[in-house]
């Protein structure tokens, strides 16, 4: 069995490793969008969301409001600015801060069709939309470390015009009754949250981690050279060499960015994909070995258990349990 087989337990289509890392995460996460929300407001409102732990998106399509979430400075959200926020605790979108919240639950009782209203329609003046990611829990942290806990993107910055194009085309969709709606409003969700990670990995003084070592030219061609062949046994001058660095440089660059070593980076994924594949399908793990680039078993578990704290069996034994699988 060979390493392109690796990704088929983290893909639908059973298809190879993209090496474009924003897309493998994804992938690996098995992203899923939650039908979008759409909050029409009259002020004074203020609407308080319990804390998530995922990843919420939205955008402010019309007006204005303030957004509070715990340990970050208020932040006023203009007429066409998008926000996207990691595994936040509880927060609140209002059109003004001395206003006493209402919980989002309470709202959303009375919702039609994922559309929200609060307060006479005749004077509302702020139109939200927000979108709820949903990832496979067991690798999360491969996205929630290199996020911050908001992202945010002003309508005046010039990366975020396509976003702005993407959001017209959400917003018309949820508002018809077209038929595959549903499928074209998970598509437009998940390009809308790739568009704004590459606006984010774009803002050079804020990026960590993979993320942000992307749009470093060396940096950035040696992540996608691993994410593409996993499997390969790569050596550091290897990866040195495709970043067009010596080895020295390469290795400082590497872990200076991303915040490991770049040979402690590939095992890292390699566990990321093999804890995924252990619970998701049949191969045996002398099989998972090669797939991840070890020559035995023997290898492969050593380095397994060093990441992830259990043996490659145990691990997959209690995960079937866990899933009531024989």
């Amino acid at each position: 069995m060979d390493s392109e087989k690796l990704y088929a337990s983290s893909r639908r289509d059973g298809s190879v490793g993209s090496g474009d890392p924003i897309v493998d995460v994804l992938r690996l996460l098995r992203t899923q969008a939650v039908v979008p929300a759409r909050v029409h407001a009259a002020s004074p409102w203020a609407v308080r969301f319990d804390p998530y732990t995922h990843v919420k998106l939205g955008v402010v399509l019309e007006g204005e409001c303030w957004m509070t979430l715990g340990g970050c400075e208020p932040v006023l959200l203009h007429e066409g600015d998008f926000f996207l926020l990691n595994n936040p605790p509880s927060y609140t979108l209002a059109s003004n801060l001395d206003v006493p919240p209402g919980q989002a639950a309470a709202f959303h009782e009375s919702e039609s069709d994922g559309e929200v209203r609060i307060g006479p329609v005749s004077d509302e003046d702020t139109y939200v939309c927000c979108i709820d990611f949903v990832f496979e829990q067991a690798n999360a942290s491969v996205l929630f470390d290199v996020l911050p806990p908001i992202v945010l993107v002003r309508a005046g910055d010039p990366r975020g015009a396509l976003l702005s194009n993407l959001s017209a085309l959400t917003v018309a969709e949820m508002e018809s009754t077209g038929v595959g709606r549903s499928l074209v409003l998970e598509h437009l969700a998940q390009l809308i949250l790739v568009h704004m990670l590459r606006v984010h990995a774009d803002q050079t003084d804020q990026p960590v981690g993979w993320l942000g070592a992307l749009v470093e030219d060396g940096i950035g061609a040696a992540l996608r050279a691993m994410h593409a062949d996993v499997g390969r046994r790569w050596t550091l001058d290897e990866l040195a060499a495709i970043s067009h660095m010596s080895r020295s440089a390469f290795a400082a660059a590497f872990k200076a960015k991303v915040g490991t070593a770049p040979l402690t980076y590939l095992i890292e994924w390699r566990m990321s994909l093999a804890r995924d594949a252990l619970r998701t399908d049949t191969r045996s793990i002398s099989e998972l070995a090669a797939a991840t680039g070890y020559e035995s078993e023997s290898a492969f578990s050593t380095a397994f258990r060093r990441v992830v704290g259990a043996s490659p069996r145990y691990f997959r034994d209690e995960a079937r349990q866990q899933a009531g699988v024989g």
